[in-house]
Order: structure tokens, then sequence, then C-alpha cells
């Protein structure tokens, strides 16, 4: 009779650490996809920041192999992802698109090119900046102002995509923080029912004379692996979310580089063990502070 008791407790004991970590697992899965939102959308980011570009318009005195020299020379500076030479051909084709537009505007000009050869660049993500493209302009005319007319570049482009991306972070840093503070009291709560099946064995320890620190170490050290497990599972599941979403919508291509992916794993595993952890604490003093009549 006994044997059969103690096989349905241990069995109990089981299923509540299974719908435990499942639960936890569950809640760190929504979160990790804000987070992998997040990190995927600063991605995105900096692909639209170094899209940006600017061109150097130089006076008409200066021949083809004077500008190549310059654009040779931009290339060893670190604030560029990408510099280039526009020739007049390139130059009209970006301009018109089609060959018949291209045909009438050289038809307008007697078959004369009308645009200059000029030098295109695009910043790196730090420079990409009102400030920072300001910047680059001034330190272009300091260096090449002799040979250069203007430095041209769609200021409201970059502002845009500076201040388009800050809300669409904003936006997901509140719904991250939303889903952190409901995953707290979820996981809380969660803990605070699988401990309660095991507070007589919390108390008769205490009666016994264990110390609150003896008690509490292997709930703690269980609640680690717990946040371990959960974060490993949740990171699982995002994994096979994005590779679904890769191969089966073709409109949609979620890729991270190593960097990425290891900082989205770490931030799930902090967040499992550091919520579990605290969770646990807080309801193991509760049970420890309770008088043998209260747990009834």
């Amino acid at each position: 009779m006994s044997e059969g008791v103690d096989k349905l407790n241990k069995r109990g004991v089981k299923t509540s650490y299974a719908s435990t970590i499942i639960g936890i697992s569950l809640v760190l899965f929504m979160i990790g996809i804000v987070l992998g939102g997040i990190f995927g959308l600063e991605n995105i980011q900096k692909q639209a920041k170094e899209s940006l570009q600017g061109d150097l318009f130089f006076s008409p005195e200066l021949n083809t192999a004077d500008i190549k020299q310059v654009e040779q020379e931009l290339k060893t500076w670190d604030q560029f992802s990408e510099v280039f030479f526009v020739s007049p051909e390139r130059a009209i084709e970006e301009f018109t698109g089609q060959d018949q537009n291209k045909d009438n505007i050289l038809a307008i000009f007697e078959g004369e090119n009308p645009l200059p050869p000029t030098v295109g660049f695009k910043p790196k993500e730090q420079h990409a900046t009102s400030a920072g493209m300001k910047k680059i302009k001034e330190e272009l005319l300091a260096a090449y102002g002799d040979k250069l007319e203007d430095v041209s570049y769609d200021e409201a482009s970059v502002q845009n995509v500076n201040l388009g991306f800050k809300q669409f972070v904003y936006l997901f840093g509140a719904v991250a923080l939303l889903l952190i503070i409901v995953a707290v009291a979820m996981i809380n709560n969660t803990i605070r029912l699988a401990l309660y099946s095991k507070r007589f064995s919390i108390k008769t320890m205490q009666l016994v004379g264990a110390t609150s620190r003896f008690i509490r170490k292997p709930f703690l050290l269980q609640a680690i692996a717990i946040g371990v497990v959960s974060g490993i599972i949740a990171m699982a599941l995002l994994f096979v979310l994005f590779y679904a979403l890769n191969n089966l919508i073709d409109s949609i291509e979620i890729s991270y580089d190593i960097q990425t992916f290891l900082m989205l794993l770490v931030s799930l595993l902090t967040l499992g063990i550091i919520i579990t952890l605290v969770s646990t604490w807080f309801a193991l003093n509760k049970y420890l502070r309770m008088k043998l009549d209260d747990l009834y």
C-alpha cells in the first residue's frame, strides 16, 4: 500500500516539474519571439542605414583620373562601408531607368550626356545619422574643397531611417517589458504551485533543526536547472519557428548571425534562471515563515 502511495507521489512530483518546465518554456518562447524581433530589427536597421548614399560632385576641370584617385583615397576612410565611381553612362542609366528615356534625354542635349562623373559613398551604420552625415560632409569639404562643387545626400531619408526604427524599437521594447511582467507573474504562480506540494517537507526539515540556508539550497539549484532547461526548450521552439517561416513563406527571410543567436540564447537562459530563482526564493520564504497549523 505504501509503495503504491510513493509511486503516486513520485509521479505527481514528476508531472508537476514537467508542467512547470512546459509553462515556463512557453512563456520564454513568447518573450523570445519579441526579443528575436528586436534583434532582427537591429539587423534590418543596419542594412537600411548602410544603404543610404551620398554623392560627391566635382569641379568641371577635374578629369576622370583625378576623380578616381579621390575614390581610392576615400576607400581608406573608416566612415564608409562602400565607395564607388559613377561614370556619366552609369549615372544616366540610373537616372532614367529605361533605354527609351535615356535616348530622349540624350536627344534633348544633342547626344551629349549632361551628367558629370561622380563618386558615391555609403556610410557605416554608426555614421548613418544626421549628425554623422553632416560631419562626413564637413570632412569631405575640408579635405577636397578645391576639387568639389558639392557633397549631396538625402537628409530626409537619413532622418526617416533613424526615427522610424527608433519607434519600432520602443514599441518592441514596451511589448517585451509587458511580456516579462506577465512572465514573472505566471512563472511565480507556477513555482508556488510546485512548492505547495512540498510545504510539509519544508516545514518538517525546519522542525528537525535544518537551517533556512540548508533548506533553500536544493530548491534553488533545482530552480536554476528548471530555468536552464526551459530556456533551451524555448530557444529550440524559436529555431523551429524561424526555420518554418523561412521555408514555408517565400516572402519572409529570417537570418541571424552566430553572435545574435548566442545573445538570444543567453537572454532567454538568463531570464529563465533569474525569474525561477526569485520566484522560488520568495515562495520558500513564505512557507518557512508559516506556522504548522497554517499549512493545512
